[in-house]
């Protein structure tokens, strides 16, 4: 990241948000070196900014060259805010980036995204997906948990769905926390963790 020295750490943040015309609210510091000065004289702050758009010309940069090194094309769209990163990647050969079930995109997932909190010594929340697999599998996956929780609603029974990953988890839990009679927990412990959908009487 970039350091800029001022006087204060308001004259870095203005010189910074003038720079990068983005407003002084959108960027992040980190502050390395203060100064007093003798009588307010000489005084100063050095710190590393960064806005938005520097973490998307980052990924960008980082998946260029990544898929460089193994000979791929792919097409990379980002969108950046304070908290999070939204990362859509597009290829010829999508369905071996996915891997089965997803597992080359989550194992790709979890490496940008601690690439990412590594570069700028922040965590953001990061939505990874290739050629939309995830929100395409989101909507299926609410889907299939609507009907399991509607059946389990009406037998009384509790259901277990098959092993997922944290991220599809949640979605689920989301998706049912609102449903009468209905609540949910994950069980289970590496790739066995499973969500189980559970009959609530006490919840209306």
């Amino acid at each position: 990241m970039k350091q800029y020295t001022a006087r204060t750490i308001e004259d870095v943040l203005n010189e910074v948000a003038l720079e990068k015309n983005t407003s002084v609210e959108e960027l992040t510091y980190h502050i390395l070196e203060e100064k007093s000065g003798f009588l307010g004289f000489g005084a100063s702050v050095t710190a590393e900014v960064f806005a938005p758009q520097d973490v998307e010309e980052f990924v960008k940069e980082y998946f260029t060259n990544f898929f460089e090194g193994l000979g791929l094309e792919v097409e990379c769209q980002v969108v950046a805010t304070r908290n999070n990163v939204t990362i859509d990647l597009n290829a010829e050969n999508n369905a071996i980036l996915i891997g089965k079930n997803g597992s080359s995109l989550n194992g790709m997932s979890n490496l940008i995204r601690s690439v990412i909190s590594s570069k700028f010594k922040r965590r953001f929340y990061v939505n990874f997906d290739i050629n939309s697999y995830k929100k395409n599998r989101y909507q299926k996956l609410m889907a299939m948990a609507q009907r399991v929780a509607k059946t389990v609603q009406r037998t009384k029974i509790d259901a277990a769905l098959d092993p997922m990953s944290n991220d599809e988890r949640k979605v689920i839990h989301k998706e049912l926390q609102s449903m009468p009679n209905i609540k949910t927990q994950s069980e289970g412990s590496g790739r066995n963790r499973h969500l189980k959908i559970m009959y609530d009487g006490n919840k209306e």
